[in-house]
């Protein structure tokens, strides 16, 4: 019998490798795509067959023409069915006012957000609506539904994001897909992502605490359970869009540009 296969695009040391080794050791088979770091991508792989899943790994260029959609069929042809696709790329190019954002910058944040999503969706919503089933999870940021002054790539990018998502769902849920557009509203206790954004020491710094056993950032492999959970939701109860944070954080529509309360 074809396993399962679940594609994370995006699968960095953080939500991305926890996702697809979450999906892996639950009976799926993960295909992690990632831009760099071959080394990385291979110690996920050992230790996702270390406990017992299956996996493979991909270096892929998101933004080169025609990457993802060659990615997507040969999966389809050679390893199986992709039952579920996770789009986790993100599109940060970091907190900056209007006269410090290139041109490049805002345009390189549209491509990662939106314009990649569109891609993904061309690609594999079809092939997924052919067979009545499917699920397709975007990772989001605070930026998708709240604006500030140091966002205006970012923030433009996410919202595109999350009203292809809505669109997106309005068109295929019906066939059968399960769109859902995922807010993580806070910081994750990534070295990839929150760790090169602070650098080395103060990502330690604020580990220690804030995170480890104060729980006050996102873990990356409770962030996995719950795209599990809604991978694998009935349909009558579909999840469309769901927001996640620190139980320490306070929420995007009660809050500043700050992470957490002073």
């Amino acid at each position: 019998m074809t396993k399962k296969v679940c594609l994370v695009i995006g699968a960095g040391g953080g939500i991305g490798a926890n996702i697809a080794r979450k999906f892996a050791v639950e009976g799926y088979y993960s295909c992690l795509a990632r831009r760099t770091d071959q080394e990385g991508l291979n110690k996920w792989i050992k230790n996702i067959e270390a406990e017992g899943g299956e996996a493979s790994g991909f270096l892929i260029n998101a933004i080169e023409e025609g990457a993802i959609e060659k990615l997507i069929k040969d999966i389809e042809e050679g390893i199986g069915p992709i039952d579920t696709l996770v789009y986790n790329l993100g599109a940060q190019t970091g907190m900056k006012l209007l006269d410090q954002t290139s041109l490049k910058e805002f345009e390189w944040g549209w491509k990662m957000a939106t314009q990649g999503l569109f891609r993904v969706a061309k690609e594999i919503c079809p092939i997924m609506a052919n067979r009545g089933v499917g699920s397709l999870l975007v990772t989001s940021a605070t930026a998708a539904v709240r604006g500030n002054k140091t966002q205006h790539s970012h923030a433009a990018a996410m919202g595109g994001r999350r009203m292809l998502c809505q669109s997106l769902n309005d068109e295929f849920g019906p066939q059968g897909i399960h769109v859902a557009h995922i807010v993580i509203d806070g910081a994750v206790d990534a070295p990839d992502t929150l760790g090169k954004m602070l650098g080395p020491d103060m990502y330690q710094k604020m580990r220690e605490t804030r995170g480890m056993e104060h729980d006050g950032l996102i873990l990356p492999e409770k962030v996995a359970e719950t795209y599990f959970h809604l991978a694998n939701q009935h349909r009558s109860t579909w999840t469309h869009e769901i927001d996640i944070r620190s139980f320490s954080d306070m929420a995007w529509w009660n809050t500043d540009s700050s992470f957490t309360r002073d």
